[in-house]
């Protein structure tokens, strides 16, 4: 994500004041769009993660740069793209990144897979990438470390000032449990079926500064509450602020952390455009001072809980009734929002996901649908390993 960082100027701008849901004039420029994906090394023939990371880090940094780094423990591998105003040369890039990673692991003669949690080979605690922050991470959070060898997809919509980030942030919190069904791609952990579609949204959720985002007054709301969170030392820096929607502390933009790492380059671009598609929506009602829908943090929490068991398959609650519906309905009601705001070209980069959304369902349930074929946990893995690359 090459961008300048926001000036303390763009971050509270003088013709927005403190709020959050600022007016603007004139045509808005195009939304970029970037990403952050983590994948996970395994061995092709024990099929158990490898922690070679930082070895197909610095092979694959000759073609990459630093877009690729390593992350917490040495099982992952993360890239980063560039940022992008459509979903075509986005998906080029993601393309040309992972075959670029995979064919770094394949020179150490490992491969790579992208999903939400291992299904094979993890330790608890897991071997941890050394480093001054990830040791002080240890040190101050414990075995919260130890049971976060999970990979996630992060969606980058680049944003003008932080007042803008945060009305986006306001308005797109209902939509989290729909992202979570969408994305959901971790239903193994520690060799066995948890029964859930995304058990990385349930470990990941226990962290302090994690899960749904509060609902921002202003940008001084915003700030006073990331400083007392800082002075109560529950971050050890901006960068542990672990909402799954954040105003990035490096880049100009606002950063969806929800998704699970999802199989395909083709499933990445869906959640991308879901994001995008509800971004823009989201920013043109910013524009307009719309008012934001606030609903019961306890419901939305909730909400979060039944879209990770149930994935796209099961059901999900309205945060309008409380009541259980079709997960595919409240998708169709995503879509109905998403879709209307993306360019035509947008569209038309994932019609075909959709489709194999609507009939092969999500990660996770592509992972199950692996394992019946023989039992066996070795299929699942080798069924990630192909779609990598695919």
């Amino acid at each position: 994500m090459k961008s300048e960082k926001w000036t303390s100027t763009d971050a509270r701008p003088s013709t927005t004041g403190d709020d959050p849901s600022p007016r603007t004039t004139g045509t808005a420029p195009p939304v970029t769009v970037g990403v952050e994906e983590e994948y996970l090394l395994v061995d092709p023939v024990s099929r158990h993660v490898s922690t070679r990371a930082d070895k197909v880090v610095a092979e694959a940094a000759a073609e990459l740069g630093d877009r690729v780094t390593t992350e917490l423990t040495r099982y992952q591998v993360e890239i980063r793209t560039r940022p992008h105003t459509d979903l075509v040369h986005l998906g080029e890039e993601l393309r040309a990144t992972r075959r670029a990673v995979a064919r770094a692991a394949a020179a150490l003669g490992l491969r790579i897979v992208s999903s939400g949690t291992p299904v094979l080979g993890q330790h608890t605690p897991p071997p941890l990438t050394t480093g001054d922050r990830y040791a002080r991470s240890l040190a101050t959070f414990r075995a919260l470390d130890h049971e976060q060898t999970a990979c996630a997809c992060h969606v980058h919509i680049g944003v003008p000032d932080l007042a803008t980030a945060l009305g986006v942030s306001n308005h797109l919190r209902p939509w989290l449990p729909a992202l979570i069904a969408l994305a959901a791609n971790s239903p193994y952990w520690a060799a066995r079926d948890t029964g859930y579609a995304s058990w990385r949204t349930l470990t990941w959720g226990r962290w302090p500064a994690a899960g749904p985002p509060p609902f921002f007054e202003s940008v001084s709301h915003f700030e006073g509450l990331v400083d007392r969170l800082l002075t109560s030392e529950t971050l050890l820096d901006r960068g542990g602020l672990y909402w799954d929607i954040r105003p990035s502390h490096h880049v100009p933009t606002l950063e969806f952390r929800i998704a699970d790492a999802v199989p395909t380059v083709d499933d990445t671009l869906l959640v991308a455009a879901a994001v995008k598609g509800l971004a823009t929506a989201a920013l043109t009602a910013v524009r307009d001072a719309r008012p934001a829908p606030r609903p019961q943090p306890e419901l939305l929490r909730a909400a979060y809980w039944r879209a990770a068991r149930d994935g796209v398959r099961g059901r999900s609650i309205n945060l309008h009734t409380g009541r259980l519906e079709p997960a595919a309905a409240h998708l169709a009601r995503l879509w109905d929002t998403a879709l209307p705001a993306l360019a035509p070209v947008d569209r038309t980069a994932v019609r075909a996901a959709r489709r194999h959304l609507d009939s092969a369902g999500n990660g996770a349930d592509r992972q199950r649908a692996a394992y019946r074929r023989r039992h066996s946990l070795h299929d699942v893995v080798d069924h990630l390993i192909d779609q990598a690359t695919a």
